[in-house]
């Protein structure tokens, strides 16, 4: 099998044509935007929507895809108001973009580009017979062959490196999502493939296998990795608990299994990642 390489443009229409003619699959990865846009609005939610419309009418004109995997996020589901605990977030869930966009969090362009993404992808594959399938993963972590490193690694790994710029990230997910939702990138990968080749796969599914908090994940990496000193005492008051869960049970209802079951064999990945790019020191 040959490897094709293409240069296209997301804002140009019909620039993706050549790369997919004679696909059966299209997978739609999130392209890079801007977190911290002044205005979100313009520089964030309009130019997705109007990218993944240029992509979908290529697969439109190319006659031969069988099915578009459009990858979305959990903020899509996760980023709305919640009182109490014990909620469960499926694919019927969406984030609440009023909400969103009247408190103005600092990243609200994010969640809300994901959403306008989706429902304007859902309702052009409607409309066109396209078989689509949107993946929501979790905050995705773990090893990738590319120069620059996903964010969410280093939010990952700052309880281990002091980074308490970041650490404050993990709490502003919490405080958003009701949880700290992770899955392993390799879980995301092979998610994809699954609902791309398994017939029966429709609509939304969320991929996330493990909901946690900044004092469960801190608690686990104080006992798993001493040497580390992570401090625990700093997060008093703070939630133990989700209090809301980012579930796959669809996914794994119609036969996925995650390879990365649990904190410890995601974060004996990632700690190999971290000292080998040394984000974390080589503890001895």
């Amino acid at each position: 099998m040959l490897l094709g390489v293409f240069r296209a443009d997301l804002n140009q229409e019909c620039s993706f044509d050549d790369a997919v003619a004679g696909c059966d699959y299209v997978f739609f990865n999130a392209p890079p935007m801007n977190l911290h846009a002044e205005n979100p609005e313009k520089d964030v939610i309009e130019p997705s929507v109007h990218r993944i419309l240029n992509v979908m009418r290529s697969y439109v004109r190319a006659g031969t895809v069988k099915r578009v995997v459009l990858t979305s996020s959990a903020p899509a589901v996760s980023d709305l108001p919640l009182e109490g605990d014990g909620h469960v977030l499926d694919e019927e869930t969406w984030a609440d973009v009023e909400f969103l966009k009247s408190g103005k969090t600092r990243t609200w362009g994010f969640p809300v580009s994901k959403v306008r993404m989706e429902k304007a992808c859902c309702a052009f594959a409607l409309e066109n017979g396209i078989s689509l399938v949107t993946v929501c993963p979790g905050l995705m972590v773990g090893a990738a062959p590319t120069a620059k490193v996903n964010p969410i690694v280093l939010d990952a790994l700052s309880l281990l490196s002091g980074d308490d710029a970041r650490v404050y990230t993990l709490k502003f997910i919490m405080r958003m999502s009701g949880s700290i939702p992770l899955v392993h990138v390799d879980d995301v990968c092979r998610a994809e493939i699954f609902v791309a080749e398994e017939e029966e796969a429709s609509g939304r599914y969320i991929c996330c296998n493990i909901n946690t908090t900044v004092v469960e994940l801190a608690c686990f990496l104080a006992a798993k990795y001493p040497e580390y000193n992570v401090k625990t005492n700093r997060f008093c008051g703070l939630l133990e608990k989700p209090r809301a869960c980012v579930s796959s049970v669809k996914l794994l209802g119609q036969g996925f299994e995650y390879k990365y079951k649990n904190l410890g064999e995601i974060y004996e990945d990632i700690i190999k990642y971290g000292k080998d790019l040394t984000f974390i020191s080589r503890q001895t």
